[in-house]
């Protein structure tokens, strides 16, 4: 906890901050809470911007999914009631004292993973495969508030010319980014996505910014296959529609080099795969919420590649480069901005309800 101390009443008392915090499904309040405090190896952050991701969107309608609400997070012993938020830009206000690389005044972005020092995947730099699993804003307070406190080996700075808006959007892009590098695209390949949400569309800058010279996407809502359209996509396809492998087959000569499944369902696995030409590759970038099974005989008949991914590692500094560089411009994006004080109703709410939007942020500040 940290005091101020009022010379007019001659006594110290507490800081306290808004936030939106997250105590069951369906249950998020906008509250007091206290300002945090760096530790020694960590940095306090004034958030400006931060987005609504899909993951807090699950906390929201079906939580505790990744929130430690049974037992403590091991690495920090965070448990239960928590500030959700871990897409976030800001400027940095306090450093621990440990902490040599960040400064007050610098402008920032988290890449939100938790990294346990025990783990054999940090020393070979896969730090996103360590156990336990754990993301800033669900296995500790994040950045739906004023302030929020991080671990100093997640703080990146951002360029002057990056915007707090487009700072916001650097995780999920970096999902994104990921996924096509996992992928394996070459420059002039083909790519079909099912899915076409925040993580769906960034997936279509990230494999434009990658060479794809052909980007098909699916969907079901009309409105975000016009967005996927507005920023790039070659083709969309409306996944209510017959047939939607051979529509896929006949706009990629034979069929996609590359196949991200955004949506994370059975159909969309079967129907992503079976659109692959023999010898493609399948990258699973969803959250898949139930089991899907699946025709391994054909799998190894057409040699296909199937391939899953957690977040993200060692990109975020390209990553803000190609935002920076123009060359993933994720504003594009951004449907609404809103205030914290209306982060149920106008964001949470809305996202459930209204397919046309995409990517809401939050003016920490408004």
């Amino acid at each position: 906890m940290r005091c101020f101390y009022s010379p007019k009443n001659k006594i110290y008392t507490m800081a306290n901050m808004k936030a939106a915090r997250w105590h069951a499904a369906k249950d998020i309040r906008v509250e007091e809470t206290t300002v945090p405090s760096p530790g020694k190896n960590q940095v306090q952050i004034e958030v400006q911007f931060a987005g609504i991701c899909g993951s807090d969107l699950h906390e929201y309608t079906h939580g505790p999914m990744l929130i430690p609400f049974d037992k403590p997070y091991p690495l920090n012993g965070h448990q239960g009631v928590t500030t959700l938020g871990h897409e976030f830009a800001g400027i940095v206000n306090e450093v621990g004292e440990n902490v040599k690389n960040i400064k007050k005044g610098d402008r920032v972005v988290v890449e939100p993973i938790f990294k346990n020092p025990e783990s054999p995947f940090i020393a070979n730099g896969q730090y996103n495969l360590s156990e336990p699993l754990g993301f800033v804003g669900l296995t500790s307070n994040g950045g739906f508030a004023k302030y929020t406190v991080v671990e100093d080996y997640m703080v990146h700075k951002i360029p002057d010319s990056m915007s707090f808006e487009q700072g916001a959007l650097v995780e999920p892009a970096a999902v994104a980014v990921y996924a096509v590098l996992q992928s394996g695209l070459k420059i002039g390949q083909s790519c079909v996505i099912f899915g076409a949400g925040p993580i769906g569309l960034l997936c279509v800058q990230a494999a434009i910014a990658a060479g794809a010279t052909t980007v098909v996407v699916v969907d079901v809502a009309e409105k975000r296959l016009e967005k996927a359209l507005s920023i790039g996509a070659s083709y969309v396809i409306n996944g209510k529609s017959e047939n939607i492998p051979q529509q896929v087959r006949d706009l990629t000569n034979g069929g996609a080099d590359i196949f991200l499944d955004a949506a994370g369902v059975q159909a969309t696995f079967d129907a992503g795969l079976a659109s692959l030409k023999n010898g493609g590759t399948a990258v699973l970038v969803a959250l898949f919420g139930k089991p899907v099974s699946h025709d391994a005989f054909t799998q190894v008949v057409r040699e296909i590649t199937i391939k899953g991914i957690i977040a993200y590692r060692n990109i975020f500094p390209e990553v803000i480069n190609l935002i920076a560089t123009g060359r993933m411009p994720v504003e594009k994006l951004v449907t609404s901005k809103i205030k914290l004080d209306n982060i149920v109703k106008d964001g949470f709410e809305a996202l459930v309800t209204n397919p046309s939007e995409v990517k809401i942020l939050v003016d920490i500040n408004n």
